[in-house]
């Protein structure tokens, strides 16, 4: 009779959780967290057993199958021990912290998935580097929600209520002023871009593909061995190039920093002092919602910009695409009309669609806003919030995430086409500098 009981309260798979349960996108989300101090794993053990981690049913439910071969969630006790994996190895005199948290979550990113005989996510303890690595499978929530529910497991170090929402969404009520004129010219754009974006999506999906270039990948290239580097911004210095562009966002910012990065990167990759010590001087010089999963694409093109001498021009070409783009309904579009192959196709044709668009394009960018104030878990402090996930067929997939007024972005690669990411990190925060110092210098 009890096992009866718990089959009727079995849940189904959202059509994003079973996409990303395909062997194909088989998502795992590594988050890395850095501590003041060493970790305590008896307290961050008690910190999780109490925290609403545990109540979430998503971190306490198994994936079953039924007897149609259905995914479905199941509710179980959750034994915490057996989700903390304890790393004790010493630390390597000739590599820093950062490079040993980088090399392990490379290792992680491939061909490394979570057992399911337990809920489908568990923490590292990297002892000797003072970190932790959350791993948690991608069908149990997107970046937004999952970091909502992290934050619901700390506090902040000045002892203040954590912050509720954010600003992101204040200029929609702005944009629909205005008399009926503008708003229907604004309408007959919106569906201009949206039918010349959503058949561009269409296309990519099926078989238009990225130009050929020194960081593209293609199918196969998600079992590649990885690499692992991180650029470090300052949210001081992305809103200070932010100003010089009226109406401008963070996001604008960032894909200006990347398209300049990427040409950087692929002038030296082109150049001899690629091949030359001059790269290994280049490096040691200093740079100045709801629960689920709930999101759509943005195809960005990224050009390549050779020899272009003002670095604001990354950002005023990013800025009129990305305007454009928000014009539209291709995110809109892309989160429907995965929904709809879902649905009607199951999830085969879903991750076949899915694996084309990877496959099509050049590599993959997310950005999740993180928490404006110092936070502590177990009365540690926390000094870092990296996150990357499991292999893509990109070449180089990255993931941004902003915490205590910096930003780290995880870049991996696929180091038989990328063997040194840290000059591609290189290459992002020197754009970044070069940009700043244009903006303040045209105030």
């Amino acid at each position: 009779m009890e096992s009866s009981t718990r089959v009727e309260k079995d849940e189904p798979l959202t059509p994003a959780g079973r996409l990303f349960l395909s062997p194909q996108m088989d998502q795992v989300i590594n988050c890395a967290i850095g501590f003041k101090n060493p970790v305590n794993v008896e307290a961050i053990k008690t910190e999780v057993k109490n925290s609403l981690l545990i109540q979430h049913p998503r971190f306490s439910s198994l994936l079953i199958k039924n007897s149609k071969g259905r995914e479905k969630w199941r509710n179980t006790h959750v034994e915490v021990d057996k989700h903390f994996i304890v790393v004790d190895s010493q630390s390597h005199q000739n590599e820093n912290h950062e490079d040993e948290v980088n090399n392990y979550l490379a290792d992680l990113s491939v061909s490394s998935p979570l057992s399911t005989d337990k809920p489908l996510w568990e923490i590292h303890v990297l002892m000797a580097q003072q970190c932790l690595v959350l791993r948690i499978h991608h069908a149990l929530g997107d970046g937004v929600s999952l970091m909502s529910l992290f934050l619901a497991c700390c506090k902040r170090a000045d002892g203040q209520e954590q912050e509720q929402g954010d600003s992101t969404s204040r200029s929609s009520g702005e944009r629909r002023r205005g008399n009926w004129r503008v708003r229907f010219w604004g309408f007959l754009v919106m569906v201009w871009l949206s039918l010349v974006y959503c058949l561009e999506f269409v296309m990519r999906s099926l078989w238009v593909r990225d130009k050929k270039s020194g960081v593209n990948g293609g199918a196969g290239v998600e079992l590649w061995p990885r690499k692992l580097a991180t650029a470090r911004f300052k949210i001081d210095d992305l809103k200070a190039v932010k100003i010089a562009f009226p109406n401008a966002t963070i996001n604008d910012v960032l894909f200006g920093v990347i398209s300049s990065g990427l040409s950087r990167y692929l002038d030296l990759k082109s150049s001899k002092d690629f091949k030359s010590g001059e790269m290994e001087k280049l490096m040691k010089t200093k740079s100045g919602s709801r629960w689920g999963n709930r999101f759509g694409i943005f195809l960005l093109p990224v050009y390549y910009h050779k020899g272009t001498t003002d670095p604001l021009e990354y950002v005023r070409r990013a800025k009129k695409i990305m305007d454009r783009k928000k014009q539209s309904l291709e995110a809109h579009f892309s989160y429907a009309i995965g929904n709809l192959v879902m649905t009607l196709f199951g999830p085969e044709v879903a991750c076949w669609l899915n694996y084309r668009i990877i496959c099509n394009t050049t590599f993959t960018f997310s950005n999740v806003v993180g928490p404006k104030k110092e936070l502590l878990l177990a009365e540690n402090p926390i000094t870092f919030l990296r996150v990357t996930s499991s292999a893509l067929p990109h070449a180089i997939t990255m993931h941004m995430v902003s915490y205590a007024g910096i930003a780290d972005l995880q870049i991996s690669v696929a180091k038989d086409i990328i063997p040194e990411p840290k000059i591609l990190a290189k290459c992002f925060e020197d754009a970044l500098m070069q940009m700043k110092d244009a903006a303040l210098a045209n105030t």
